[in-house]
């Protein structure tokens, strides 16, 4: 099955923050602490400011699967829909965002996300730091890939 990846469309705000939503509580073991109208409003008015944010769809279901944030040098929110990991979404969105960076590719995880650690490495990312500077008060580990030849 191909999900096809489109640019954010607000009228899919609701569904792409309650499959965030679930996505990371399933990956950290944490609710998130902000109300929902919270996380719609960063999402349609902060994060789309420095960032592209993409879409991954079942098109047959109308349905987000997977949502990614990123500019030329981060990568700020790759999460993929509880029912639709493993089935290449995460990679297909981490490859438009190496394809769209210049070169050198940073994004933080959770220490307790072991699934995205594995992921990222997979995909060829380093660690280079590790810390705890975050809302949720987790450690954390920061990545860095960077294109071959760079």
């Amino acid at each position: 099955m191909d999900f096809p990846i489109i640019q954010y469309d607000s009228s899919y705000a609701l569904q792409t923050v309650t499959m965030w939503r679930e996505s990371k509580q399933q990956a950290i073991g944490q609710s998130d602490s902000h109300p929902i109208e919270d996380h719609l409003y960063f999402l349609n008015h902060i994060l789309v400011q420095d960032n592209k944010v993409y879409l991954a769809m079942d098109a047959a279901e109308e349905q987000v699967v997977g949502v990614l944030a990123c500019n030329e040098n981060w990568v700020n929110q790759l999460y993929i829909h509880i029912d639709y990991q493993g089935r290449g979404i995460g990679k297909k969105l981490l490859n438009l965002a190496k394809e769209q960076s210049d070169g050198t590719l940073y994004l933080y995880t959770f220490d307790v996300n072991k699934k995205a650690q594995h992921f990222y490495e997979r995909n060829g990312f380093r660690i280079i730091g590790r810390g705890n500077e975050n809302e949720e008060q987790l450690d954390d580990i920061k990545y860095e890939w960077n294109k071959p030849g760079n």
